[in-house]
């Protein structure tokens, strides 16, 4: 008889409530070094060593557990001087039980259910510690691919950025100063340049300031579009350009992975929609310089102002920057960073996505891929929080991708700069 069919016969045996199986019940044994054949006192099979007080097998240690963590009123059918072997052991459980007592067995060291499963998981966690994590062929080609395609649609020289028409920092607006924000914020920077003029700064601050009665409102209104014809928004041209050239980079990178492109056309472009921003977040986050506050993208250095200055608010780029902070300080490596893009990439909850089971299917692959990557290449002693840190932020960035469309629909209302790529990017209408 094979191996298997010994199991499975085994298996069957203990279909009963009080069988022999017990395997993994947390017993107290001792088993015996050397390689002199021990037997069962109780009923003559081959002993696995001591269980409860005695030397006994597996199939005895398993009933006398479950016969005493369950009682129950057991009677011989004979005269309760049944002789238990190997082969009748399971005809009279209650001279069985009669036999294990008698041999000195003790219901006291039967382990409780809880002290079994902290048994449990602790030589579960010893094994784990004892055998290295390592990355399946399957996670290894995933993150090959993602760092392929990172990499032909990233520049982290940011030559192109030159090309785009160039900051302006001399004009009107320089750090504009929004209502109700103080003058003296943990972001704010001191002014490279002169100060705006007094009504450029009385006209910015009612762009973010509640609504006015609605007869001042329409008078505010058009002397603001007045005023605003003259480029209040200064940096705005120049991160207009910017956001088109790394959108068109994000939607490259994003047709390099073969999942993305096994999804219909009409799920590829609710992916894009819903994180495209949240990857510009992770694109940028690789260029953030924590010490100085400033992102250092190859010969162009940009800070806080020149995003303000763009039309951006306060009660945004507070967020940002924390986010900034919060992710840089995580140290991430370059295949952390591709896997968190595209998780945020593969959300199945984005609007308008249609195979939720698919992509869910995606991004569970990627999480999971990520998750054992740090397990496997993280030396770290507390490197067992760093993927719940990178979930949070990715969290975190879905609370900012909503206000960031919110404001850069305001900015457009006021002066119609945006990338219209970006615009189309934010529109809730499908494509």
């Amino acid at each position: 008889m094979c191996l298997l069919q010994i199991r499975m016969s085994k298996e069957m045996e203990e279909l009963s409530p009080l069988g022999d199986s017990g395997h993994g019940d947390g017993s107290e044994e001792e088993t015996e070094e050397d390689d002199e054949p021990k037997i069962c006192q109780v009923c003559g099979d081959k002993s696995t060593g001591y269980h409860f007080n005695a030397m006994t097998c597996e199939g005895c240690k398993g009933f006398f557990r479950r016969a005493m963590k369950r009682p129950a009123q057991l009677s011989c059918p004979f005269q309760n001087a049944c002789v238990i072997t190997k082969s009748n052991r399971r005809q009279c459980q209650s001279c069985r039980l009669q036999k294990c007592l008698s041999i000195g067995m003790k219901r006291e060291l039967i382990m409780s259910d809880e002290a079994v499963e902290k048994r449990r998981m602790q030589i579960k966690r010893k094994r784990m510690h004892e055998e290295p994590v390592i990355l399946s062929p399957q996670q290894e080609a995933v993150i090959q691919e993602l760092l392929i395609a990172h990499q032909k649609t990233f520049d982290m020289t940011c030559a192109q950025f030159i090309q785009f028409r160039p900051l302006d920092r001399d004009q009107k607006s320089s750090t504009v100063e929004y209502s109700g924000e103080p003058k003296t914020s943990r972001y704010s920077y001191t002014s490279m340049h002169k100060s705006p003029p007094e009504d450029a700064v009385q006209r910015t601050a009612n762009f973010t300031s509640p609504s006015s009665p609605s007869s001042s409102s329409q008078s505010l209104e058009n002397k603001e579009r007045k005023w605003h014809k003259g480029a209040i928004f200064t940096s705005l041209p120049h991160f207009t350009d910017l956001t088109t050239y790394m959108i068109k980079n994000v939607i490259n990178f994003s047709k390099m992975l073969a999942m993305f492109r096994a999804l219909i056309i009409e799920d590829q472009i609710s992916l894009l929609k819903g994180a495209t921003l949240e990857i510009l977040l992770i694109h940028f986050n690789m260029f953030f310089n924590e010490v100085t506050g400033n992102w250092e993208c190859g010969p162009l250095q940009y800070c806080l102002d020149d995003v303000m200055r763009a039309g951006f608010q306060h009660h945004l780029l507070d967020h940002m920057m924390n986010f900034h902070y919060a992710l840089r300080k995580l140290r991430l490596h370059e295949e952390e960073y591709v896997l968190m893009q595209a998780i945020s990439l593969f959300s199945p909850d984005r609007p308008g996505v249609t195979h939720h089971n698919v992509v869910d299917r995606n991004q569970e692959t990627l999480a999971l891929t990520l998750k054992t990557y740090i397990e496997a290449k993280r030396a770290e002693p507390e490197k067992h929080l760093l993927y719940p840190k990178i979930m949070a932020c990715l969290t975190e960035m879905r609370s900012m991708n909503e206000e960031y469309t919110k404001q850069v629909l305001k900015i457009q209302d006021i002066q119609p700069e945006v990338s219209p790529l970006l615009l189309e990017i934010i529109s809730k209408d499908g494509c």
